[in-house]
């Protein structure tokens, strides 16, 4: 069993790290005035299960009849293929319509379900900042009619994605990265736990654990499980590198040799074969940034790129005007051909 799944938590008093988030949301469950929520945060922080634990909190047994999660990001990048796939939409399916009109169909009809003994039930979309802007606002409409029985909650990592009709609608509530000092609290404790099943970690590695994690829990626990598992063997940088972090490290090299082609040719590749829209291009850069490059230029030019994103049509462009901003700021390598 994964340790993810085996130590996540229950309930509030379970989750680490977040007592401010965990204080207000136990409170609108105790009084069962609950508004429409923005959740956000760092991967890993407690945004999903924070959900779950709410939903407990509120509705006990019936938790999840009352709890409907969708899970945006795979809906809009997969499309018809995703709602051909769940069964749980078969009933509300047309495959003559767009995945937009499939998406409004379903939302309407889940919010105006009766919830079961309780007032209101909760929908809570996972990764919001994958929501189309029609579908925003499709949303914004679905919840003035609906809020009588139904309270919306938007779990995202980029809360500027969110437009202003929903977000000022709701209560938002940050999650930050778990600290250091807690997330190696939980690794020990978990390694205590499993040490009797013959798992355990050198002492050394737990610290190492720790840093790469970079305050999410969740990638802590799972590098924790591969290190148990694998013996310590494998080099830490590896597991904890993905694929897409790979590329974009490809992309900063070309930077650096003054390759504007190839830099756009991986960023592309990042867009179009992974799938990463422009600001999760740009939080890949950023990653590579913050672990190669300690230059405050570089650090704006991003946040500027993140901004104008925010109001752009088109993402190309401006990632393509980004890499030849950053080919000038960035120290240069001799040219290679990519």
């Amino acid at each position: 069993m994964l340790w993810i799944e085996k130590y996540r938590p229950h309930s509030f008093g379970e989750i680490i790290g977040q007592e401010k988030a965990v204080e207000r949301l136990n409170q609108a469950a105790a009084t069962m005035a609950v508004p429409h929520l923005i959740l956000a945060g760092p991967p890993g922080t407690g945004k999903s299960v924070s959900t779950e634990c709410l939903a407990r909190a509120l509705y006990q047994d019936h938790a999840e009849e009352n709890l409907t999660v969708i899970p945006t990001s795979d809906l809009f990048s997969l499309g018809k293929k995703f709602l051909e796939s769940e069964e749980r939409y078969t009933h509300l399916y047309r495959a003559e319509e767009s995945v937009l009109s499939n998406f409004k169909r379903i939302i309407r009809e889940y919010s105006s379900l009766k919830p079961l003994d309780a007032e209101f039930k909760l929908m809570a979309f996972e990764g919001a900042s994958s929501l189309p802007r029609e579908a925003q606002q499709a949303l914004r409409r679905i919840m003035e009619r609906s809020s009588r029985t139904c309270r919306f909650i938007y779990c995202t990592s980029h809360p500027s994605a969110i437009i202003p009709a929903i977000a000022s609608r709701c209560l938002p509530i940050f999650f930050p990265p778990i600290t250091d000092s807690r997330v190696e609290s939980h690794l020990r404790a978990i390694c205590a736990q499993e040490c009797s099943s013959g798992c355990t970690v050198p002492e050394d590695m737990i610290g190492l654990l720790v840093a790469a994690a970079h305050g999410d829990l969740r990638k802590a626990v799972m590098l924790l499980q591969v290190a148990a598992v694998s013996g310590c063997g494998e080099n830490l940088l590896s597991l904890s590198r993905t694929e897409t972090g790979q590329v974009a490290s490809a992309v900063f090299s070309a930077m650096r040799g003054s390759d504007f082609s190839a830099a756009t040719r991986r960023v592309e590749t990042l867009m179009i074969e992974y799938g990463l829209s422009g600001r999760e291009v740009l939080m890949e850069l950023r990653e590579v940034a913050k672990r190669e490059f300690n230059d405050p230029a570089v650090a704006c030019a991003l946040a500027e790129t993140d901004s104008i994103l925010g109001h752009s049509q088109n993402e190309y462009v401006q990632l393509n005007a980004l890499i030849a901003r950053m080919i000038r700021l960035l120290p240069h390598e001799p040219r290679q051909d990519f």
